[in-house]
């Protein structure tokens, strides 16, 4: 880079939402309110699915880890907006930024496989139920919760390594976090190279895992129109009717935020579509995955039963 004229970043500020400032404090009450209440509902279902007995199985084993998920990837990004909104200076170091992005990518990435191993789990469910027990074995569980996490923090390690070698021309990133996007905003040069790194990396994990859960629903819908009864087909989509929810909601804010061209104007919608998948979805996840489940329910009500009968 000899005879281009940059300066050496060694901190970034994250100017995200600063355009606003008689906002700052209601959208910190708002951020932690969603923040308090994505710990408190996630962590309350891990619980809930380790003291009830009757929920040890595949599909709340997957959903644990979803819940697991949720909750470290909105704490990688949430309580440091949280401070930022409380602070004049608005800065993370560079080995900050990095790590914050490293943990990020990687969970939102395992995150998206996941959502692939919980498909998985409901196809054989409704598919081969008689061998669902074989199939879904403990040792397939346990393959189908680790590879999500392999896959996701390759994933992430690439994406980290390839965007830490560029220059940066400037300091203030349009985000309130460190993301991909807004980092290679600031590069200093030419950064197609990184860019269609990054872009088949996140083509990759949305468009591949995305490919494993429409190849089971359509296998599964296949199954649920050969049964005969209504009430039969009802029950049968009522089981998987609350992860199509949320794979719908959390892919289509991802593909909105990555898949989309880089310039100004959708950096910004960026910021508002980052919003809703990296705060409110892990947020809403655990209300999608209970409210609209007879088995969380019932096992909500034999926990409280137990504890004020006992």
């Amino acid at each position: 880079m000899a005879g281009n004229n940059f300066t050496e970043v060694t901190f970034f500020v994250l100017s995200g939402f600063t355009n606003h400032p008689e906002l700052q404090v209601s959208l910190f009450l708002i951020f932690l309110f969603i923040y308090l209440f994505t710990v408190w509902g996630n962590l309350g279902l891990i619980m809930l699915i380790r003291i009830d007995s009757q929920l040890h199985t595949p599909m709340y084993f997957f959903l644990s880890h979803l819940a697991f998920i949720d909750i470290f990837y909105s704490s990688t990004v949430t309580p440091k907006a949280l401070v930022n909104f409380q602070s004049e200076q608005k800065t993370i170091s560079f080995v900050g930024c990095f790590v914050q992005m490293y943990f990020f990518v990687g969970l939102v990435c395992s995150e998206c496989f996941l959502l692939g191993s919980m498909a998985y789990d409901r196809y054989v469910a409704i598919c081969n139920p008689l061998l669902y027990s074989v199939v879904m074995s403990q040792k397939v569980c346990s393959w189908l919760g680790v590879v999500p996490y392999t896959v996701g923090f390759t994933n992430s390690l690439i994406s980290i390594c390839v965007i830490s070698s560029l220059a940066f021309c400037d300091a203030s990133i349009n985000h309130f976090f460190c993301d991909t996007t807004a980092l290679l905003a600031l590069s200093c040069g030419d950064a197609f190279s990184t860019e269609m790194v990054i872009f088949v990396l996140a083509g990759f994990t949305l468009l591949s895992s995305l490919f494993i859960i429409t190849v089971t629903y359509m296998a599964i819908i296949s199954a649920i129109l050969k049964i005969q009864s209504a009430a039969g087909r009802q029950k049968a989509f009522s089981t998987c009717a609350s992860h199509l929810l949320g794979v719908t909601v959390f892919y289509g804010s991802l593909i909105f935020t990555y898949l989309q061209p880089d310039n100004t104007s959708s950096l910004t919608q960026a910021q508002v579509a980052s919003v809703f998948y990296a705060m409110v979805i892990p947020m809403l996840n655990p209300l999608i995955y209970s409210l609209r489940n007879k088995d969380v329910k019932k096992a909500l009500l034999r926990v409280i039963h137990r504890k004020l009968f006992k």
